[in-house]
């Protein structure tokens, strides 16, 4: 079965989209920040990102979800810059570290190979836009280029939740599986430790409408996913996450049938280390509490990262090739 991109392609719709998305670059308000500058003209918003996208690395990541790795990987586009400013980021070298990313700068036709690349040079089962959410009108115009050229595989969306909804609808029939954050319960900590002072209503806007594009999962034979939602909570330190009211809020306003990814890999880095409160890693207890949370609630699709999970997942966007070798592992 053919992604939705296609058939949007066929009958005109994608470029009627990517027309729309490019349009309002004029005035920025791709995602929540509502910068209103003219990225048409390169200016800079909140995201230090011009009119086209920044990669900082392209490969095939075998360290994420078992349903999106599968046996070959999945096709990872690491886009620089972000829309937050996470004090444990682990991606920090390319997220926040600016302006040795503007080198990496490509025009649509280079993004568009690169999506071709990883489908057909390193047979990935899916395209991993990883960090996607202010470059969405420069990835429907690459898919417009790369359709003609022979992509068909599904598009994973892979977010930190700070997402605009009116653009995620934009993205109906474009992606085929959504992977965002679900990163705070509470807009006092996100603002704190990601300069995002209203994620949490727009997070839960985004991924509530993200469930109504694509619903629950669909998997092929294999048990790679063809579509489908998969939200990750990643467990912080005292509790600062607020996984408990996430949690509840999924099941209860979202689906009983949720897929979740409940992701143990917190390490200190970044900024984290001179802060009290993230300067740690997860105990051992708090763990536990998120293991019996899911079953009090009844979640029973997803994974769970083990306790050991740090140890398997500290990138290097300076290492030449893979940022994640040697150091990759899989969620439990």
């Amino acid at each position: 079965m053919e992604p939705g991109y296609v058939a949007l392609f066929k009958s005109g719709e994608l470029a009627r989209r990517a027309e729309r998305l490019e349009s309002r670059l004029r005035s920025c308000d791709i995602c929540p920040r509502d910068c209103k500058v003219n990225r048409l003209e390169n200016e800079r918003g909140y995201c230090h990102t011009g009119y086209l996208p920044i990669v900082s690395s392209v490969c095939a990541h075998r360290g994420e979800e078992p349903a999106i790795s599968g046996s070959r990987g999945s096709g990872t586009i690491f886009f620089s810059n972000c829309n937050m400013r996470c004090a444990y980021c682990q991606n920090y070298q390319i997220s926040q570290d600016h302006k040795t990313q503007e080198s990496k700068t490509v025009d649509f036709h280079t993004l568009a190979e690169s999506m071709l690349y990883v489908q057909n040079e390193l047979g990935c089962h899916n395209i991993n836009l990883v960090s996607p959410s202010h470059v969405v009108p420069q990835i429907v115009h690459s898919l417009l280029e790369a359709v003609p050229m022979g992509l068909r595989i599904p598009l994973v969306y892979n977010s930190g939740g700070y997402d605009s909804v009116e653009i995620i609808r934009e993205l109906d029939g474009v992606i085929d599986i959504y992977l965002p954050d679900l990163r705070y319960a509470s807009n006092k900590w996100a603002l704190k430790l990601s300069g995002a002072p209203d994620y949490v209503q727009n997070a839960r806007a985004a991924i509530k409408e993200m469930y109504r594009e694509v619903g629950d999962l669909t998997l092929d034979e294999n048990g790679v996913v063809q579509r489908g939602l998969i939200v990750r909570l990643l467990i912080l330190p005292n509790r600062l996450a607020g996984i408990e009211e996430s949690l509840k809020w999924l099941v209860n306003e979202v689906s009983p049938r949720v897929t979740v990814s409940v992701m143990a890999q917190y390490y200190p880095t970044h900024r984290a280390p001179k802060m009290p409160l993230l300067s740690r890693k997860i105990t051992e207890m708090e763990y536990y509490e998120v293991v019996d949370l899911l079953d009090e609630l009844g979640v029973e699709n997803g994974w769970m990262q083990q306790l050991d999970a740090p140890e398997s997942y500290q990138p290097d966007f300076n290492r030449e090739g893979h940022p994640f070798e040697p150091a990759v592992g899989k969620p439990d």
